[in-house]
């Protein structure tokens, strides 16, 4: 499925190009930064790295739509909020741009770091709100649209 998306994609699918590395899930500093060759068996990520922050905020300069959907890294630890920061500065400079949270963790982190006010729309739904801007029906609106 995953094959089938990206060459369906043809490149519009942008990916993090490094990574926060550690051997805890804890909020302690990454043992370090680097792209994901370079994870230790005993390692996890919690967090995009620098060059992706900045990558990702490259490409959202000229978006004009963006649907955000799930945080960055483990944002309610302080070491690893950095990627879902950047993402939620980024998304709130986009001052033409029609902007959606869609997600109970990425609406949380919008609010916890005060870009909330910065989005056209905030939603906890995640998946049903992925599933509606898809077009899919939606059991709870057909109920009430046939009121």
């Amino acid at each position: 499925l995953a094959k089938s998306l990206l060459e369906e994609a043809k490149g519009k699918i942008v990916l993090p190009i490094d990574f926060a590395f550690t051997s805890k899930f804890a909020n302690e500093p990454a043992s370090h930064v680097g792209p994901i060759t370079d994870i230790k068996a005993d390692e996890m990520s919690l967090d995009i790295g620098p060059k992706s922050i900045e990558m990702f905020a490259d490409i959202l300069e000229t978006a004009k739509t963006v649907v955000w959907n799930g945080p960055m890294g483990v944002f309610e630890m302080s070491n690893y909020a950095k990627g879902t920061i950047g993402v939620c500065d980024a998304i709130s400079k986009l001052t033409d741009a029609t902007t959606i949270v869609g997600g109970g963790d990425s609406a949380a982190a919008a609010i916890q770091f005060g870009y909330a006010s910065k989005f056209t729309h905030i939603s906890t739904g995640g998946g049903a709100s992925l599933e509606y801007l898809e077009g899919k029906a939606l059991p709870g609106v057909e109920i009430v649209a046939n009121k």
